[in-house]
């Protein structure tokens, strides 16, 4: 946001709108207006309406938004159709879970990888569902009107829920549609994104791990980057094309619009587009909450997890059980480790705090020219700074207490189920029923619950963590006072009893409980007690957070005021988790002094990076003997394998696994990640440096084709050459 938010217009109109153009995750529905002629000046040789369109199919109709059932709106992750029979890619990065949760020491597919060469073979992932936009539509008048400005902010939030109650149900009546009204702007602009959300999602392939994540934690955010981040699913329907759970009377679904893959490659300065669905971005946080971040948040989530990954890591090593219990856990945690420390580093080399007190300092001097701005916005950046100032001593606490108690090891705070039991068997009038059939969940839950979970290793991350916690946090929990009195202070000592004696340290633990539950069982249990003075902490922490309504009447006032005094400009609203769409080109770029990066990385560079020391430098065998015999059939570019390539689209989380396509809307490749040195556009869009790796989907087809076998995939595919 770097052109924009320093209101250069000079400079803007200097570099005209090839550079700025980069910059913006822009909503479909508005391209045709604000966005399609950029577009085709840059290369784009479709119309608007190829991309979305709610009369026609279009590029829109592949695209997927992976989630949760429960919280199917939340999209973690990005994919993309690329078969007539419901076939998706997305990032080896976004199905690890569903390939961890399949894996085992006789079936090791983190290790060895896993193809279904036929679709019997096809694994189902109960839980995870595939969304696909229908339409959406900007609903603003229909909410902003009924809002008055003598509401609370709560009050507020209340009536903006009711009104899109309606809405979403007014969208969904008579479909199998599911509707969700999100805020834009900070509530200042309100869409309606109407989705088929599909519920039958089966894992169909992925590469070994030593090439899904070949560089581990430590290319993670690099350049230049080998890895064939890649994994494949496809979405079933019930037999009439409908939405429907796991059945094996399911079918492949017949998808509106598939990607074609063009395998003819791209030279820098090509056109490039990437649709997906960003989570967050906070390109309109304030000074305050950029100091906040940076010297809490990112700070001490980087200490913290420094301590519980290092203890994970430390039992992964000893055990290929242990490794694929944790792998999930493990890389959930370190990807946002390694983001937070990268983040903070570019944030201070880049000085993001200097630009937006720039913005700040034009926007102060915008409103003074005019009284009717000063009476509606001259109070919000002032709600802001006072929120932040009230809640700084209790940032740095909720920040530790939430990622080392909370986050951290796992048997205390399912302590929180022991809770719930508790309360039925003391209520006034016990009910036994649903005592019974609580326990009778509970019993259900076991075989899962424990699935991927290790007591040694579990028993470690809680020494580490609450010793780091009692060593550096503000205030203890009143737990810690048991430490000090029963176990003389000794945090190791407290484990090794809690390990040994609680309910739910074990699996064995919670089953002969749950044979035979009492309440006094309950009582002197340590996760029981641990849990519930975790929580009543946490609760009072959260009581002293205040002025809330205030920074969100602030936030609100000051977003209207940057929209309104750029009027004349078109601005993205933040990620959010819905589909966007940003356009770019293919482009090296230079960090540093006498640094200058290529656009594109080969197989070369696997071999060279190889480390059979490192497991996360590992270079399959496999690989190894399709490289020494150069066999990379059509897939090589002038006898090269090209892995991955740059480009300098606006993308975040949640657009992992979105497809790259070049100007006909082929896909050309899958993006996976972001350049470290710019870490702080999320916050500020640095077009300069900021890119997108993506992985060459030629790499892809080649590991599929040539070292996987699985021809019946790419038989599958509309593959241009």
């Amino acid at each position: 946001m770097r052109k924009i938010t320093l209101l250069v217009v000079a400079l803007l109109l200097s570099f005209g709108a090839s550079l700025r153009a980069d910059e913006g995750m822009w909503l479909l529905s508005l391209l045709k207006d604000k966005n399609i002629k950029t577009m085709q000046e840059k290369g784009f040789k479709l119309s608007a309406e190829d991309i979305y369109s709610v009369n026609q199919n279009c590029i829109k109709d592949a695209i997927v938004g992976l989630g949760n059932e429960g919280r199917p709106f939340r999209h973690f992750c990005s994919g993309e159709i690329i078969s007539d029979k419901g076939l998706f890619l997305t990032n080896h990065h976004c199905g690890f879970g569903s390939i961890q949760a399949h894996s085992s020491v006789d079936h090791d597919y983190l290790k060895d990888g896993f193809w279904a060469y036929s679709m019997d073979q096809e694994l189902a992932n109960p839980g995870i569902t595939a969304s696909i936009l229908v339409r959406m539509e900007d609903v603003t008048d229909q909410i902003v009107p009924k809002l008055k400005d003598k509401m609370s902010e709560k009050e507020r939030e209340a009536k903006i829920k009711k009104i899109a109650k309606k809405i979403e149900a007014k969208a969904e009546k008579g479909t199998q549609y599911s509707a969700n009204v999100k805020s834009m702007f900070n509530g200042n602009q309100f869409f309606l994104f109407v989705y088929v959300i599909y519920k039958d999602v089966r894992l169909v392939g992925a590469p070994p791990s030593s090439m899904g994540k070949f560089g581990g934690d430590t290319d993670n955010w690099m350049w230049p980057r080998h890895t064939a981040d890649f994994s494949m699913f496809r979405i079933y329907t019930a037999p009439d094309g409908s939405p429907a759970a796991y059945s094996e009377n399911n079918v492949p679904l017949k998808p509106k619009h598939h990607l074609p893959i063009s395998i003819k490659g791209v030279k820098e300065g090509d056109y490039a587009m990437v649709m997906g669905f960003p989570g967050t971005t906070n390109r309109f946080l304030t000074t305050f909450g950029l100091q906040k971040t940076m010297d809490v948040t990112n700070k001490l989530v980087y200490n913290v997890r420094t301590v519980k990954l290092d203890k994970m890591r430390e039992q992964m090593y000893k055990s290929d059980e242990v490794r694929i219990k944790y792998a999930s856990k493990y890389a959930r945690s370190s990807n946002y480790w390694k983001y937070s420390n990268q983040q903070n580093k570019a944030l201070r080399k880049l000085n993001t705090m200097g630009a937006k007190q720039k913005i700040e300092n034009n926007l102060k001097a915008w409103i003074a020219k005019d009284p009717a701005r000063e009476k509606k916005f001259g109070n919000a950046l002032k709600l802001v700074e006072e929120y932040y100032q009230a809640n700084k001593p209790f940032a740095e606490l909720d920040t530790y207490v939430r990622e080392a108690l909370i986050s951290g090891p796992e048997a205390p705070m399912n302590g929180r189920k022991l809770d719930k039991l508790y309360k039925l068997m003391t209520a006034k009038k016990v009910d036994q029923k649903k005592i019974d059939e609580y326990v009778a969940q509970l019993k259900k839950g076991v075989d899962e619950g424990y699935k991927d979970y290790d007591l040694t290793t579990d028993k470690s991350v809680m020494i580490g963590l609450y010793e780091y916690y009692k060593n550096n946090a503000p205030e203890m929990p009143s737990f810690y006072e048991i430490i000090e009195n029963d176990y003389k202070g000794s945090v190791k000592l407290f484990a090794d009893d809690f390990y040994k004696t609680s309910i739910t340290a074990s699996k064995e633990n919670a089953l002969a409980f749950l044979a035979n539950p009492t309440k006094e069982a309950i009582e002197n249990d340590l996760a029981y007690k641990v849990s519930n003075s975790i929580m009543d902490f946490y609760k009072s922490i959260a009581k002293k957070y205040t002025k809330l309504d205030e920074v969100e009447k602030g936030m609100r006032l000051y977003t209207q005021a940057v929209l309104e005094m750029n009027a004349d400009k078109f601005m993205a609203p933040d990620a959010n988790s819905t589909l966007r769409l940003t356009y770019g080109d293919i482009h090296g770029y230079s960090p540093a002094d006498a640094v200058k990066y290529n656009y594109f990385t080969t197989i070369n560079g696997v071999i060279e990076k190889e480390d059979a020391t490192n497991p996360e430098f590992v270079v399959p065998s496999r690989l190894k003997e399709l490289y020494a015999l150069k066999d990379f059939g059509r897939y090589a570019e002038n006898g090269k394998l090209h892995t991955c390539f740059l480009s300098n689209n606006d993308i975040t989380g949640g657009n992992s696994g979105s497809p790259v396509m070049n100007a006909e809307g082929q896909l050309i490749g899958t993006a996976f990640d972001g350049n470290s040195e710019a870490m702080s556009g999320d916050i500020d869009f640095e077009e300069n440096l900021q890119r997108c790796i993506n992985l060459d989907v030629r790499y892809t087809l080649w590991i599929i084709d040539k070292f996987a076998g699985a021809k019946n995939l790419i038989d599958e595919m509309t593959i241009v050459e």
